[in-house]
C-alpha cells in the first residue's frame, strides 16, 4: 500500500507559509492566530480527490496517480521541522520552502536550506506574494505560465530580476534551481513555483509539481505494511480540556489502535511503557475519535504515565518482540544523544530533532562538540563546560531550554531561534579567541630588526649609545638582540629628540643604549641586529601570525634561518 507523503512547510517569519496552507485547504486560520503567526503545530490531510479538483487538466500527464493524498505539517517555526525525525533522518518526505519573492532568502531561509541539505530531504520553492510585484495583474482563472506571459514588460522584467536573485541565493547554498516550467530534469534542479496565497495564482501548479514529484520519485519509500506496528514521532505534548495530557504524533509507518501497548522514548533511562486510552485523528483542526489509524497520519494520543515525555521523542506500538521494540527506541534516542568529540562545547536542546539540527549546523561551522543532550541546563552541564582546558570551549549552546543553573566561569547562549544560537556562538568564539590571542601576543618577543647608523656614536661603552634605524617591525626597549643567530646585547633604552620612548616603528631613526658592550668589539656601526626571539615564542608567533604584518612575518623567517645555522631543528 502507498501512504500519503508527509510534506512540511518551512519559511522565514512572515513569508506566508501558513497562508499557503490556508489557501490549499480552503479555510482561514491566519486571522485567528496571534499576530498572524502560527502558535500551534497543526497537521492537515488533503485527499487526492481535492488535489485533482484544484489541479484540473494539469494532472492529465499523471493518469496512474496512486497517492491517497498529501499530509501537510504546519509549525510555529522551522525548528519544529527538526522534530520530525526518525532513525537516520527526517520523517518528512518532501518540503515546501516558502520565500517572499521580493524579500528573497533571509537568515531563517538559509538555515532551512542547511537543515534540508543535512537531512537530505527533497524540496521545492514556493516564491510567494507575486501579487505584490509592481504592476502585477492577477488572473486566477488562467494557468500561471500564461498569466506570466501577459504581464507588462516592466512587471515581467522586475519579476525575472527577483526570480534570478532567488536562483543566485539558492545556488550559493549549493542547490541548482529554476522556474518549474524551465526544468527538464527534476532530480538535478530545485523547482521554483511562483504563487500568491492572496489570489490563489500558482496553486494548481504547486500541487501538481508536489504530487508529481512524490508519485515519480518517492513511490518506493512510501510503501508501507498497514498491518505492522506503528512507528511515529511526537510533535507536541499538550493538555486537552476534559482529556488531560496528550501526545500530538505523526505516524509514518504501520497502524495504531485503541488499547495498543506503546513505548515512548525519553532522554535518559528506559522508555516509558503505556497504553492507548483514546485515539483521535486530526482533520481540519478538529479532533475525531477513532479506533484505528494507519500511516501517514496526524493523531492525538491519550495515555497514562506520560508526564516525562518531551517533543521529538520516538513512539512505537509494541510488536511481537518487546525487547526489540525497546532496543529500537533506545537506539533512536542515543543516535543523537552522543558525546561527539574528546573536547568541545556543550549543546542542549528541547527536542531530539532540534538537538540534531543544532549539532549539524555547529559541525558545519567546524565547532567541536563534547556533549549533546536533550533537556534543561543543569549542574553537570556547567561542570562539563567549566572543566574544559581551552577557554573557547567553556560554552553551552542551547536551543529553547530552561537554565536551571548559572556560572560566571562559562558562557551560556540560549535562544528559541536556531540561527540566532549559531550566529552568537560564532561571534562569541571569534571575539573571545581574538581577545585570548591578543593577550598571548602581548607577552611575546616580536620580530624586528635595526641597523647601527654610520657617524652616530654618542658613547662607546657603559652603556654604548648609538644612532639606529628600525628596518622592520617595532623595536621595543628591554629586548635582547642577536647577530648571525648569536645573542650580543640588550636594547635597554630609546630616545627620540631627547625624549625617552619605549618603542620605535619602521624607518624611525633614534638613539639607543646598549649596556655591557663596547663599540668596536661586540658591536659596530653598520651592524644589522635582530630581536632574539625565544624558540617557544617563535612557535606561538607562527600560530598568531595573522596579527603580524608582512614585514614582521618576513623578519621572523630571517630569524629562523639565522637560528637554524646553529640548530637545524630550531622552532620546529
Amino acid at each position: 500500500m502507498i501512504r500519503q507523503p508527509i510534506c512540511v512547510l518551512l519559511a522565514h517569519v512572515d513569508h506566508g507559509k501558513t497562508s499557503i496552507l490556508d489557501m490549499i485547504r480552503g479555510s482561514s486560520i491566519v486571522s485567528k492566530e496571534s499576530g498572524g503567526i502560527t502558535q500551534n503545530i497543526s497537521a492537515y490531510e488533503i485527499p487526492i480527490s481535492e488535489i485533482k479538483d484544484m489541479c484540473g487538466p494539469l494532472l492529465k500527464n499523471l493518469p496512474n496517480m496512486t497517492l491517497p493524498g498529501l499530509l501537510f505539517i504546519d509549525s510555529p517555526g522551522h525548528e519544529a521541522f527538526t522534530t520530525l525525525r526518525k532513525r537516520g533522518g527526517s520523517i518528512a518526505d518532501i518540503a515546501i520552502v516558502v520565500v517572499d519573492i521580493k524579500e528573497g532568502v533571509k537568515p531563517q531561509t538559509e538555515e532551512v536550506l542547511n537543515i534540508l541539505k543535512a537531512s537530505k530531504t527533497p524540496f521545492i520553492i514556493a516564491a510567494n506574494k507575486i501579487d505584490t510585484v509592481p504592476g502585477w495583474r492577477p488572473n486566477q482563472n488562467k494557468l500561471l505560465v500564461k498569466n506570466l506571459s501577459e504581464q507588462s514588460e516592466s512587471t515581467s522584467l522586475y519579476f525575472e530580476k527577483k526570480l534570478y536573485e532567488l536562483v543566485a541565493s539558492i545556488s550559493s547554498k549549493g542547490f541548482n534551481s529554476d522556474r518549474f516550467d524551465r526544468i527538464d530534469d527534476y532530480t538535478k534542479k530545485i523547482a521554483i513555483i511562483p504563487v500568491s496565497a492572496k489570489t490563489g495564482e500558482g496553486f494548481p501548479e504547486l500541487l501538481m509539481i508536489l504530487s508529481g514529484l512524490a508519485q515519480k520519485y518517492l513511490e518506493k519509500s512510501l510503501k508501507i505494511d498497514v498491518k505492522g506496528p506503528a512507528k511515529g514521532t511526537i510533535l507536541e505534548v499538550t493538555e486537552e480540556k476534559g482529556i488531560g495530557k496528550t501526545l500530538d504524533t505523526i505516524i509514518y509507518d504501520g497502524s495504531i489502535s485503541l488499547n495498543d501497548n506503546i513505548l515512548v522514548g525519553v532522554s535518559e533511562g528506559e522508555p516509558i511503557f503505556t497504553k492507548v486510552k483514546s485515539l483521535f485523528r486530526i482533520e481540519n483542526g478538529k479532533l475525531i475519535k477513532s479506533n484505528n489509524v494507519h500511516a501517514a497520519s496526524a493523531i492525538k494520543i491519550s495515555a497514562p504515565n506520560i508526564d516525562e515525555v518531551s517533543s521529538g521523542m520516538p513512539i512505537r506500538v509494541i510488536g511481537k518482540d518487546r525487547d526489540k521494540s525497546i532496543e529500537e527506541i533506545k537506539s533512536e534516542v542515543e543516535e543523537v544523544i552522543i558525546e561527539t568529540d574528546n573536547e568541545g562545547i556543550v549543546v542542549k536542546a528541547d527536542t531530539l530533532g532540534s538537538l540534531e539540527a543544532l549539532v549539524n549546523l555547529l559541525k558545519q561551522k567546524n565547532i567541536k562538540i563534547k556533549k549533546a543532550k536533550v533537556g534543561s541546563i543543569n549542574k553537570k552541564d556547567i561542570a562539563e563546560a567549566s572543566s574544559e582546558e581551552n577557554k573557547l570551549n567553556r560554552l553551552i549552546a542551547a536551543f529553547n531550554v530552561s537554565e536551571l543553573e548559572s556560572s560566571k566561569h562559562i558562557k551560556v547562549i540560549n535562544y528559541d531561534v536556531i540561527y540566532k544560537v549559531i550566529d552568537d556562538v560564532e561571534e562569541w568564539i571569534e571575539s573571545q579567541g581574538k581577545s585570548i590571542e591578543e593577550k598571548d601576543l602581548e607577552g611575546l618577543v616580536k620580530p624586528f630588526k635595526i641597523t647601527v647608523l654610520e657617524g652616530h656614536i654618542f658613547r662607546k661603552s657603559s652603556p654604548a649609545v648609538l644612532g639606529v634605524e628600525v628596518l622592520s617591525g617595532t623595536a621595543k626597549t628591554n629586548t635582547y638582540l642577536m647577530r648571525e643567530g648569536i645573542r650580543v646585547c640588550e636594547l635597554k633604552a630609546l630616545q627620540d629628540k631627547g625624549e625617552n620612548i619605549s618603542k620605535a616603528e619602521k624607518e624611525q631613526q633614534i638613539a639607543a643604549s646598549f649596556p655591557g658592550v663596547t663599540v668596536g668589539r661586540q658591536i659596530n656601526t653598520g651592524d644589522v641586529l635582530y630581536s632574539d626571539v625565544p624558540e617557544e615564542d617563535f612557535r606561538k608567533l607562527k600560530k598568531l601570525k595573522k596579527y603580524l604584518n608582512s614585514d614582521e612575518i618576513e623578519t621572523l623567517k630571517e630569524i629562523a634561518e639565522l637560528k637554524r645555522k646553529e640548530n637545524l631543528t630550531w622552532g620546529i
